[in-house]
Formats: structure tokens, sequence, C-alpha cells
């Protein structure tokens, strides 16, 4: 597409928009008595206006049936995630039996590499992206330790090539295959928090298999974002949270997926608790933990209702939008019109202001742009602050700005630019 630097052309996206009236279900915060112009979706997600409705549905459940809406409702809640699964499986390409809801993100991390980091003296090593968030590495260190290894000898950081902001995945694969001796797992981002980077998921699980290693991945940044086919790829595990792209609130819950293939193998660990127990037996109280079928018998703790709720009302909009796809084309070209409009700003200045670092390959991102700033980053972060334009600072020279299809217009993408190229004059 030729785009134009021009508010009218921007409307013109806008007008032919098949999801923009879906902008329309959320709260947009307000500046000066306008909305604002929000592009951090990829650290808290807009707040869409049904999830008072659904948690105070659930307040209500409470109120009327207290302890018996655990099974007297329409929807009691024993059984609320149920209702859950099958779009969470849609967005990250599973079986619904694949997946479930439960815990944070870090927790589910952790449970989950109990199952899958199985260390012996020759395979012990993980391989990780350098630069992952870092509460996947503070997870991954502690879990080392835990097994007794030093974390300095059992963990494999890939870096990027020198000079280059972003890694190839030839290298990636080429590190998998040069350690396949030692590995024990293979633990990436879907995408990296820091570049924007989404990585090629399918080709490090397949040599992650190859190399006779567990593959899991962390998609805090991907899940609701790209399109992933987790079942597919033959992914082992991966988690997520929900308030990113998924917008069900901050601190929401995450979920897990784990591939049916382990679903009957004995001799995977796992931390047990009793909403995990067989559905069928589970109030009988015996002891000896008899999981349930499918992800299902991974969850230890009983389910956070509220949560729940605040969730479905977003994975509601998920379904009404078709899910990842419809989301995903638009999302290309508003990320396509963002990087377009930035460019015209080095172009009029003569001068390359702001770099890019996110992949320029429209498959290697996913709705976040990383930018750098040659010069007085913070103060042009700042300035868009007060322009009303919402979007995250990353020491030491990076801007972080994400449209959203769900709730996102061209117009807000124009609007960005027009506040960066006002803060370099």
């Amino acid at each position: 597409m030729n785009f134009e630097n021009t508010p009218a052309f921007a409307r013109q996206l806008d007008e032919k928009d098949p999801l923009w009236l879906f902008r329309q279900l959320f709260l947009i915060p307000q500046h000066q008595g306008k909305d604002a112009v929000y592009l951090c979706g990829n650290s808290l997600g807009l707040q869409p206006k049904s999830s008072a409705q659904h948690i105070a549905g659930q307040l209500k459940v409470w109120q009327d049936y207290a302890v018996e809406g655990w099974f007297e409702p329409e929807q009691p809640w024993l059984t609320y995630h149920q209702q859950l699964k099958a779009p969470l499986a849609r967005i990250v390409g599973a079986l619904p039996q694949e997946v479930t809801v439960m815990n944070s993100l870090t927790v589910n991390l952790h449970l989950l590499m109990v199952s899958f980091y199985q260390p012996t003296k020759k395979r012990y090593k993980i391989l990780m992206e350098a630069g992952a968030f870092p509460s996947d590495q503070y997870a991954v260190e502690s879990q080392v330790r835990y097994h007794g290894f030093a974390p300095d000898d059992a963990i494999i950081e890939i870096h990027p090539r020198a000079g280059e902001s972003t890694l190839h995945t030839e290298d990636i694969t080429d590190a998998i295959n040069r350690n396949s001796d030692v590995l024990a797992l293979v633990l990436f981002s879907g995408i990296n928090y820091y570049t924007g980077q989404f990585f090629d998921l399918k080709a490090i699980a397949h040599a992650g298999h190859q190399a006779g290693a567990y593959v899991g991945f962390d998609l805090a940044h991907a899940a609701g974002n790209v399109p992933l086919n987790l079942h597919d790829w033959g992914v082992d595990f991966a988690t997520w949270c929900s308030y990113k792209y998924m917008n069900s609130g901050p601190g929401g819950i995450s979920g897990i997926f784990v591939h049916e293939k382990h679903f009957h193998d004995a001799e995977l660990n796992r931390f047990a608790g009793w909403w995990g127990y067989h559905n069928d037996t589970r109030f009988r109280m015996t002891p000896g933990f008899k999981p349930e079928f499918g992800a299902e018998g991974w969850q230890v703790s009983t389910s956070p209702i509220l949560l729940m709720a605040a969730h479905k009302a977003a994975l509601d909009i998920f379904e009404q939008a078709g899910s990842i796809p419809a989301l995903r084309q638009k999302s290309l070209l508003l990320t396509a019109y963002l990087e377009f409009l930035i460019q015209e700003i080095n172009a009029q200045q003569g001068d390359d202001l702001f770099r890019i670092i996110t992949p320029h390959n429209q498959q290697g991102r996913g709705c976040q742009l990383s930018v750098i700033c040659k010069h007085n980053g913070k103060k042009i972060f700042d300035h868009l602050v007060s322009r009303g334009v919402i979007g995250d600072w990353r020491e030491p020279d990076v801007i972080r700005l994400s449209p959203v299809p769900l709730y996102n217009s061209f117009t807000d993408v124009f609007e960005a630019a027009q506040a960066l190229a006002e803060a370099v004059k």
C-alpha cells in the first residue's frame, strides 16, 4: 500500500477498517477532554466496557448463593474455567484440552519447568535468548540452582550478532545443534519484550526436538497478538499472561498449554494440588494424586472467579472479532503505517533520529515497534506523554509503541507520529 502522511489518509483507512466498531467496546483513557492515544497494549491492555458487568455478575452470584455458587448457578464456579478453554485454544493454536487458565505467568513457568526441566548429569543445560524479560531469567536461574547446577554453566544465552539488535533464526538453531548433547530444555519468548522480535517458534521447536530437548515458550507478548499454532508445531509447553494483548486486567489470570502427547506420560514430575485432581473423584478426598486429563491436570489451586470473569469479558471480544486472523491483518497495516510515518520524520530531518530495532520483516514482529531515539530520548518520551500519547520507556533509549488492532485506529498512529515530529522540533 502507498501510505500518505496526512490526517485525511489516516481517516480514510479508519473508514475502511472492518474492525473499527470494536474500539467502542473499550474504555479509553482521557487526556484534556478527549481520547488519549493509547499505544501501550504491550504492557497493559485497555479495559473492555463489559468487564464491570461480568465481574458484577459473579459478585451477585456470591451475594445470592454464597458457597453454593460453586454448584448451583447456571454457570457454577466449579466449572467456570471450562468456558474459557475453547476461545483460548483458538488464540494459541491448540486443542481445548491442551489449555487451561491458572495462576500468574512466572508461577506457571516454575510449575511447568518442574515437569519439563529434568536435568541429568549429561543433559542439564537450558538455552534461551539473551535479554529475556528478567522474571524469566530469574526463574531459570533459580531452577538450575535448585537442581544443583551453576547458572553460568547451565544457561546458554543467544546474543544478537555484533552491531545488531535482533536474532537470526539460523543462529538460534545452530546453537541448539551445537549443544544437542547437553540440552535439557529450550526456553524462548514468543516475542522479545524489548525489541518486539517475533521468533520463528516452529523452527525453534523443531530444532529443539531434533536435539532431544523439551521446548517451551513464554508467550506473554505473543498470545492475543500474533498467529500461534502450538499443537501443530509440537511445542511441549507454553504459558502466557492475559493482561497485555488479551485485555483481562492488571495482574490478570495466566494460562498454560501442555501438548497432548504428554498427557499419559507417567514419568513427568509435577507439583500437585486438589484443583488438578481427577474431576469425577475430586470430592472423595482420597489420598494419592490422580490428575485430571489434559492441561487441567497441572492445576494446583482454586480458580479465582473474579479474575476469570474479567478474562471472559475480554475473550468474548476476541470471539466476536474472529480471533487472530482478522486482527493480524489490521495489525500488520497499523505497524507498517507507523513505520512509514517514523521514516518520514527521519527523511524530513535528514537524519536517522529514530531507529526502529523491531524487524522490518512484518512476519518477524507483532503490534510493537521499539524505537531508539538518537538524542534526548527521555525528553521525547515525556513530550509524547504531555500530548496524551501513551507508550512506554525502556532504559537507556527505547520507546515502545504498540498499536493494538482491537482498539487503536490509524488516526491514533498518525497523531503519535505528529507528536514525535513535534518533539524533534
